[in-house]
């Protein structure tokens, strides 16, 4: 009788081991536009905002930080004009946001979930800009 060989698929002990592959990006034009059509959460300007991803990790929100390359989802999407966008870009995430007081993980999920209401993510936003303010 002869031996038989067992095959073992590429996936037999991968158990607890993270995994390799790429996870796909999140993405939603509807609420791109929405975060577009909110005011700067720094200045308040509602002319050319970006949607500006935060792309700094927060495992208390189960934030991973993207690769290089990779966009993060877009429900890390704040709304910046476009000063404001390239002044976070030129200094770290993290001093920009603590200048502001406002942790933008929060931020960004609390427009995430009023995505569409535009009075909500106004009051929202007012609010955020108002305790960066000192106020």
């Amino acid at each position: 009788m002869r031996p038989q060989r067992i095959i073992r698929p590429d996936t037999a002990f991968s158990v607890g081991r993270p995994s390799t592959k790429k996870r796909p990006r999140d993405e939603d034009g509807k609420h791109l536009a929405f975060i577009r059509g909110l005011g700067c959460v720094k200045c308040g300007d509602h002319r050319s905002v970006d949607a500006a991803h935060v792309r700094m990790a927060s495992p208390v929100h189960g934030k991973q930080e993207p690769g290089l390359g990779q966009k993060p989802d877009d429900k890390w999407a704040l709304p910046l004009c476009r000063s404001h966008h390239n002044e976070q870009h030129d200094i770290s995430e993290d001093v920009f946001w603590s200048g502001l007081n406002i942790n933008p993980c929060d931020l960004a999920l609390a427009l995430w979930g009023c995505s569409g209401d535009d009075d909500l993510g106004e009051a929202i936003i007012s609010l955020q800009r108002s305790k960066g303010a000192g106020v």
